[in-house]
């Protein structure tokens, strides 16, 4: 014999075909959802169940209280909110503080850009941000508002500064942070086609630590906003007309209670619809389309 002759050969395996059997009865599956599932599914009808909630438990409070001058009911600042807004002039307050915080928060996301562009690029400048993160972003913005008074005057400029101190730290911490987690294998690809200075952090850092970017975005809006709101408490007006945190103000000193709740409602529904509208649409078009985040 051969070796040829003497190699196994693996048995041939007939071959068959099953039947197909009854697949009896699906699961859950091919159950519709019923109405409160289809509503515990939805993001929007269980944030607006919450809000339903809350506001309900304030109109249960503000009955059983029976204390308008402390806390007044919800349909009564409604009723006051929706008075200033058309009769008042409560849109225009808003409108006031919402234009001196985009200059702010404009500047300070700048700010931060170039601090954070600069401590990925060099080591001074990486020395430079975590020193003057360690120094700064401790300190409160509005404790700075008696020196930018004593700077910038009674005005817009120095809301101005305590807004950009407000967004410049939490801004380039957390970029800094995103930057600073982007992984080996995306910086050696930037690096291998030529990619640096501008180009490479535009190209590489910012997509990938967009998610931490984002999150000091959020971060920077929400301190820059009840910062904007202190600083209008303690002295207001600016070119003539004060904000919001005014009105709130002049209504507390006129024992004006349901004013002074509305303006507080109306730096709410801003805050949501700000988190709500622009910052959930950033974040869907962006980094859950991308799947960096769930």
């Amino acid at each position: 014999m051969t070796s040829h002759q003497n190699r196994l050969v693996p048995q041939i395996r007939p071959e068959f075909e099953r039947e197909v059997l009854e697949a009896g009865v699906i699961g859950d599956i091919s159950r519709p959802l019923s109405p409160w599932e289809r509503l515990a599914g939805n993001t929007l009808a269980r944030r607006v169940l919450i809000l339903v909630l809350l506001g309900a438990a304030w109109q249960g409070y503000a009955v059983w209280s029976q204390n308008p001058l402390m806390f007044p009911t919800l349909s009564e600042t409604l009723a006051t909110l929706w008075t200033s807004l058309v009769d008042g002039n409560l849109l225009e307050r808003c409108l006031t503080s919402l234009r001196v915080l985009l200059v702010g928060y404009a500047i300070g996301i700048v700010a931060a850009a170039v601090l954070t562009m600069l401590a990925v690029t060099t080591r001074f400048g990486n020395d430079l941000l975590s020193t003057l993160t360690s120094m700064f972003n401790p300190l409160p913005a509005i404790a700075l508002l008696p020196l930018a008074l004593l700077w910038f005057g009674l005005g817009e400029g120095s809301i101005t500064f305590v807004l950009v101190h407000a967004v410049l730290w939490p801004m380039a911490l957390n970029t800094h942070s995103g930057f600073m987690g982007v992984s080996e294998t995306q910086r050696m690809a930037g690096q291998n086609y030529g990619l640096k200075g501008l180009r490479y952090v535009m190209l590489i850092l910012v997509p990938a630590a967009l998610p931490s970017i984002l999150t000091g975005l959020k971060i920077g809006w929400a301190f820059a906003w009840r910062t904007l709101i202190a600083a209008e408490l303690v002295f207001g007006v600016s070119s003539g007309s004060g904000g919001i945190g005014w009105f709130i103000y002049e209504n507390r000193n006129q024992l004006e209670i349901p004013s002074v709740f509305a303006g507080l409602l109306m730096v709410i529904i801003i805050g949501l619809l700000v988190e709500s509208v622009i910052f959930r649409t950033l974040e869907i078009n962006t980094v859950r389309k991308w799947g960096m985040q769930r």
